[in-house]
């Protein structure tokens, strides 16, 4: 293919024949690891070079969310997934204001398959976080959280925990201690907040995250 370097064309082959075979676009690490490049980011340094050339399409900098533009032949799933609304910001960190009226209902993010299933997808919606305080849970900030509308969770689950008094939401494990409620972060420099039971409200339990690889 003209106006590759060896490099990008090696990458374009190996993304078109993982997708083939796989029904979904590699993530970096696979490429990287495959490949053998030094770092994942001379990966993400010449998959943003093959979408400035025109020959793949990505979603921001979702893992996975890779197209290939002007291919031969149709290929059987490129992304295999489907888009979940984002209602907004979720603090992992202190809490702050949950989504409201404002919130643009149009946003929304491709999920693919493997994450969830495409079957399971109905009552799934999605919140991009804020803060460090799940980060021993692999979630940092400007990850997005795949949660599941319910309003029951599980000692230990993760969920999307509103404050009633004050309007908040945080993410947060959760855990009932009788008349109390606590909500623990996944970092060992941050302490457990605690609440009334009758304070606290699930609006959701995690049950996915897209990494953000900017």
């Amino acid at each position: 293919m003209s106006g590759l370097s060896q490099r990008q064309q090696r990458i374009y082959d190996y993304i078109k024949q993982f997708i083939r075979t796989n029904g979904y676009a590699p993530a970096i690490r696979d490429i990287q690891r495959e490949l053998s490049i030094s770092s994942t980011s001379v990966v993400a340094y010449n998959l943003r070079a093959l979408e400035s050339k025109g020959q793949i399409r990505r979603e921001g900098n979702i893992s996975r969310a890779i197209e290939l533009i002007n291919v031969e032949q149709p290929l059987p799933t490129v992304l295999g997934g489907q888009r979940v609304p984002v209602l907004g910001v979720i603090a992992a960190g202190q809490p702050i204001p949950g989504p409201n009226e404002s919130t643009n209902s149009e946003d929304s993010v491709l999920v693919p398959e493997e994450i969830v299933g495409s079957d399971k997808l109905g009552d799934v919606y999605a919140l991009r976080v804020k803060g460090y305080s799940m980060v021993d849970a692999l979630i940092a900030d400007g990850d997005i959280v795949l949660l599941r509308y319910q309003e029951t969770a599980e000692n230990g689950e993760m969920v999307a925990a509103r404050i009633r008094d004050e309007n908040e939401v945080t993410l947060k494990r959760i855990y009932w201690e009788g008349d109390r409620v606590r909500l623990q972060p996944a970092n060992v420099t941050m302490d457990a907040m605690y609440y009334p039971s009758t304070n606290v409200e699930v609006q959701g339990r995690v049950v996915g995250v897209i990494r953000n690889l900017g």
